[in-house]
């Protein structure tokens, strides 16, 4: 019996040492691109390392020197810039998509060509940001076809400046983000209620629960994962935004840098050579995105514990 164990115990070994040597390519990969960049930009965000024209300086260690002129600059404007433009595309996106799974896999509504508005709300996903971008700012340009048609229908008197106002700028890489992504998080969400036990929603329905009971009581806690999920990567995309306001823009995140975000500041760092405080923003980035997405785990493991006390 034991001789028996002892066998098991070694082929399970053996076993295991195959499965590691299949995943070490993926850890491998990992420390080399990702792992090991991000430990050498929070070192040498510790040291002032730049160049002046053809003379490099450093690296010479100064501490929190890079921080603490991180944060005597416009940073804060440009955190709240990122997070305000992807709050005003991501709670529309958020709404539009859970509204469209409900009624794409409810099967009592009967929508007939389903798979063809799947593909149609899915295709802006498949359209690169930077052609997105140049199709806006020919769009809402001061004489272009938007501003055309609100002239004519008679909603203007003259041509509104949208990329020469605060909110107009806004308003548009909000809107580009949320056509952008509102498809994907549709098929997600959809891909959730479809994972639901559809006797759920026959007793439901016969203990004489609403539609609208149905979708609190029972959609919304069963694709609670998933849509942490979606609020994580969104974020974590939000955060991480560039393209979009970056060519909208030309770069400037005019008028009054109200579209700059932190990763055009990055780059503006990364243009000038000035690796140190590039590495500093890198670093508050990374720690804003860490600190946002446990808040968010948090909340999703306290709605978890009110629920099972309900």
């Amino acid at each position: 019996m034991q001789a028996r164990t002892a066998g098991r115990k070694h082929r399970s070994i053996r076993y295991a040492k195959w499965g590691y040597l299949f995943i070490a390519p993926f850890f491998i990969a990992f420390a080399v691109f990702q792992l090991i960049p991000l430990a050498s930009t929070v070192y040498y965000s510790f040291f002032e390392y730049f160049r002046s024209g053809l003379k490099e300086i450093g690296p010479n260690f100064v501490g929190l020197k890079n921080y603490a002129e991180l944060f005597r600059t416009d940073l804060p404007k440009y955190f709240g810039n990122t997070l305000l433009m992807w709050i005003i595309g991501f709670v529309p996106q958020i709404a539009v998509s859970l509204l469209l799974a409900a009624w794409f896999t409810d099967t009592r509504l009967r929508l007939r060509g389903q798979g063809f508005f799947k593909t149609v709300i899915y295709m802006p996903n498949l359209i690169m940001a930077s052609a997105f971008a140049m199709l806006f700012f020919a769009l809402f340009s001061d004489n272009g076809p938007v501003n055309a048609a609100l002239v004519s229908a008679g909603f203007l008197e003259e041509p509104f400046r949208f990329l020469s106002s605060v909110a107009g700028t806004r308003g548009l890489v909000g809107l580009m983000n949320f056509l952008m992504w509102f498809g994907n998080t549709t098929i997600l969400l959809m891909a959730a209620v479809m994972g639901i036990d559809p006797g759920l929603y026959e007793a439901a329905e016969i203990d004489g629960c609403t539609p609208g009971q149905m979708f609190r009581r029972i959609t919304l806690p069963l694709i609670r994962p998933i849509l942490v999920y979606v609020v994580i990567t969104s974020m974590i995309g939000g955060l991480q935004m560039f393209d979009v306001p970056q060519i909208l823009t030309n770069g400037k995140g005019s008028p009054d840098r109200c579209a700059t975000t932190m990763i055009m500041y990055l780059n503006n760092h990364m243009y000038s050579k000035n690796y140190g405080m590039a590495g500093a923003v890198s670093t508050v980035l990374f720690l804003v995105c860490a600190v946002l997405c446990i808040a968010v785990l948090k909340t999703l493991d306290r709605s978890k514990e009110g629920g099972a006390g309900k």
